[in-house]
């Protein structure tokens, strides 16, 4: 049994041909496409389980009792219902707007607490006082504790600075420096309380159980009853409103859908071998038009002598049918001899007029008045010719012989 065989053979080669593309395509995307999960991906995020990911964290808090959610709606939104009871983790957050900065400020008023890493972690903080490091250090770094406040007496810590931060402000207190510079900073704002990392290094999956670098994000999440935690993921690019979720692959789905379905009802309909409907009948031109398109043709052509020679030549090949003569070329004398012989009452002006369209068809130039005129008078002497040929037709009459005299001298 063919397969679908009530389709047409054209139409099921068409169909199989797009199923294949499509196939095809979906496995070169699916090896060419890089993985979000490898080890070279540096954002540590909830989502990742690579190196850099942060997936194990989340799981570990969320396995450890931990009220905790990922927030992917606008941060707005999360600012307008926060309190004390509101901790945000932003991890290597990356956002200049001005939106997100009141957001977390505003949610630091209303008595939350917020843990923030990396130079843009910092610059989302009130004050923005993160700054890159005056020198880099791109191997892991066991801090050194500073400080009395408890999160400076959580242990051995290793991290990789990727930033700094400004000193100066008494109300922002180190508890961990790297070459003595701040890597762990903490402050109050308004009723909350804001932590900065200098890198996730500590919350990251390859990085998690080294030393004390899980009892480092507990210090700086702080107790867990009576609080709710959030890992954000709207600064890492996935901003969720409720018109996002109409997004996503489903709606990439649906406008690859209806462009595969647009090609194939343009080739369905191109592939036919002639018109849908039959095409309009040419208008024609009136004899009218054509003989004055005609005449303009050889006004500007200058050609009044060939106008001249064709009527000749058809009046040539006429008389000579008239008189059963084979249509071979000769002069006017020897044509009007033989007419002549033929219809002995022909026009005593014949000889005369074919002698001059003889003479206009040699010349080059000749006014278009003069050879109109030959022309009508070939076209006069052609019908006298043709009438008196008929069977019991009278003799031809001269044009210049008055019918009643020669009535009445008969």
């Amino acid at each position: 049994m063919t397969f679908l065989s009530s389709l047409d053979a054209k139409d099921r080669r068409l169909l199989l041909l797009c199923l294949g593309t499509a196939l095809t395509l979906a496995v070169a995307i699916g090896f060419l496409l890089p993985s979000s999960n490898s080890n070279n991906n540096p954002l540590p995020s909830s989502y990742l389980s690579g190196q850099h990911g942060a997936r194990a964290a989340y799981e570990t808090l969320l396995r450890s009792g931990y009220p905790i959610d990922r927030w992917e709606r606008p941060l707005a939104e999360l600012a307008a219902t926060a309190g004390p009871d509101t901790v945000v983790i932003f991890a290597e957050p990356l956002t200049r707007e001005p939106a997100n900065l009141k957001a977390v400020r505003q949610i630091l008023e209303r008595g939350g607490r917020v843990l923030a890493t990396g130079f843009w972690g910092g610059f989302i903080l009130p004050g923005a006082a993160s700054d890159m490091p005056t020198t880099f250090n791109f191997a892991a770094c066991k801090l050194t504790p500073e400080g009395l406040d408890p999160l400076s007496g959580t242990g051995e810590v290793w991290m990789v600075p990727e930033a700094t931060w400004k000193t100066g402000n008494p109300s922002h207190r180190v508890d961990y420096s790297c070459a003595g510079e701040p890597a762990v900073v903490e402050f109050d704002w308004g009723k909350g309380h804001a932590v900065w990392w200098a890198n996730a290094t500590p919350l990251e999956n390859g990085s998690l159980a080294r030393a004390n670098d899980l009892d480092l994000l507990l210090n700086s999440l702080g107790p867990r009853e009576g609080h709710h935690f959030y890992w954000d993921e709207s600064l890492h690019g996935e901003i969720r409103s409720t018109w996002s979720y109409a997004s996503g692959p489903a709606w990439t789905m649906l406008w690859f859908g209806l462009l595969a379905l647009g090609v194939l009802i343009v080739l369905s309909f191109s592939r036919r071998s002639g018109p849908v409907r039959e095409l309009p009948t040419p208008v024609r031109a009136t004899p009218i038009e054509f003989l004055e398109a005609l005449g303009s043709l050889y006004r500007n052509a200058g050609a009044s002598s060939t106008a001249v020679a064709i009527a000749l030549e058809r009046f040539r090949r006429h008389t000579l049918r008239l008189c059963g003569l084979r249509g071979a070329p000769m002069e006017t004398a020897t044509l009007a001899a033989a007419l002549r012989r033929r219809f002995p009452q022909t026009d005593p002006g014949l000889e005369a007029d074919l002698a001059a369209c003889e003479e206009a068809v040699r010349g080059d130039t000749i006014a278009p008045r003069q050879a109109l005129r030959l022309i009508q008078t070939l076209h006069g002497h052609e019908e006298r010719l043709s009438a008196a040929a008929r069977p019991g037709a009278a003799p031809p009459i001269p044009k210049d012989t008055d019918p009643n005299k020669q009535e009445r001298a008969s």
